[in-house]
């Protein structure tokens, strides 16, 4: 079993910044992919970032105002959300690919943390 953790969300006015975590625990060999994903009401849920052996992709709507990043020691991955708009607006989650063996993998989602950009 492998749970993930999510914190950082929270309210925040246009042009701010927030901070996600999302930190991984149970029985982890080795995590291949860290991403983030987000679903606004009505919408489908949609990736936001993905970072995978130190290379990362963005969507072109956040790119050059969100940074992915993790901290292999600690099986934490990080979203940095700067100059937000209120199209950012919706529930973000953490979602990990992780091996629990060196033969067997799952992919793991986190609870979702809620991130408002008001205007």
């Amino acid at each position: 079993q492998v749970q993930l953790v999510e914190s950082g969300g929270g309210l925040v006015q246009a042009g701010g910044s927030l901070r996600l975590s999302c930190a991984a625990s149970g029985s982890i060999f080795k995590i291949n992919v860290m991403g983030w994903y987000r679903q606004a009401p009505g919408k489908q849920r949609e990736l936001v970032a993905v970072i995978s052996a130190g290379k990362t992709n963005y969507r072109d709507s956040v790119k050059g105002r969100f940074t992915i990043s993790d901290d292999n020691a600690k099986n934490t991955v990080y979203l940095q959300m700067d100059s937000l708009e209120p199209e950012d607006t919706a529930a973000y989650y953490c979602n990990m690919v992780v091996n629990t063996t060196p033969m067997r993998y799952l992919e793991v989602w986190g609870q979702g943390t809620q991130v408002t950009v008001s205007s």
